[in-house]
């Protein structure tokens, strides 16, 4: 039982919560640019069952190397809605916006999934975070948001929905992850949510594979080993740790900086404009999430 260590040191655990969580952040940025590469030569519902099929493998692997005990029963109904929200519901209705949408475009989406996920850790999470917390988790969304709609938002309605869709199952899948990651664990919850998907996504990439994969490029092939090792599965181990040490709606607040992680990463793989604006909203974004990381509870 390691329970009393976490108790005496409260400020550790929320110090080593924002560390596990930004490194999460740092993983998760890569996403939407390796997705968007990805579905140039793979259509979007393959990509996004196949990536969940690979994780879903690797995930069995681990839980028999540590023989991790079987979730008890109420827990099962959780790691359904965590497998509906980040491992099939994000990923697909993410890999169908960027058909309609860039990279870069659709990347600062994820500048509304803090506030989501901090909602849903209200409602799910049973947290409460002061008053103050809201103005700056609102400020650092709208922050994001006004910089999207200065970059021209409304390209595509069918991909701006999507994106939409995607952050709502993904903020609902993280909050609800993280509740579950305080008894079952971390990398626990992801690895059982993936091989709960597991029948269902071995079953689908089977019967959704291309007649021929002969011209599929390498870079293809990295993108989609990517999006199923770090971005489906490596990740979250990060993740819903950091949201269980330090606080849902507190490290969720660091999402605030994937937008311009992912946009760093889009001009410098994809050669995607950026402007130089994103410098200074960056530097707000950083102070919204200093001031929402003191206020949160």
């Amino acid at each position: 039982m390691h329970t009393t260590s976490t108790a005496a040191h409260p400020a550790l655990e929320k110090t080593s919560g924002w560390i596990n969580g930004f490194i999460g952040v740092l993983i998760f940025s890569g996403s939407l640019p390796a997705t968007r590469l990805a579905v140039l030569e793979f259509d979007p519902v393959f990509l996004t069952v196949v990536r969940a099929a690979i994780a879903g493998a690797l995930a069995v692997g681990l839980l028999l190397l540590f023989k991790q005990q079987r979730p008890s029963r109420h827990q099962w109904l959780s790691l359904l809605i965590v497998a509906l929200g980040v491992v099939l519901g994000f990923p697909l209705l993410t890999a169908l916006a960027l058909q309609h949408v860039t990279s870069a475009h659709s990347i600062v989406f994820v500048g509304l999934l803090p506030l989501a996920t901090a909602m849903f850790g209200v409602l799910r999470g049973g947290e409460r975070p002061r008053p103050v917390f809201w103005i700056f988790s609102v400020l650092g969304s709208a922050l994001v948001v006004g910089f999207a709609l200065s970059q021209g938002l409304s390209a595509s309605p069918t991909g701006d929905l999507l994106m939409l869709a995607a952050i709502l199952a993904c903020g609902l899948g993280y909050a609800e992850g993280a509740k579950l990651s305080r008894s079952l664990g971390g990398w626990q919850v992801i690895c059982w949510a993936l091989v709960l998907s597991l029948p269902l996504m071995t079953v689908l990439s089977l019967w959704l594979a291309p007649a021929s994969f002969a011209g599929i490029s390498i870079s293809a092939w990295m993108c989609v080993a990517y999006v199923s090792l770090f971005s489906m599965l490596i990740g979250f181990v990060f993740w819903y740790r950091g949201l269980a040490q330090g606080g849902i709606a507190a490290v969720g607040q660091l999402q605030l900086l994937q937008p311009f992680f992912g946009l760093a990463l889009a001009a410098t793989l994809l050669h995607e404009q950026v402007s130089v604006g994103m410098l200074g909203v960056t530097l707000g974004v950083i102070l919204c999430v200093a001031g929402a990381k003191k206020f949160a509870g």
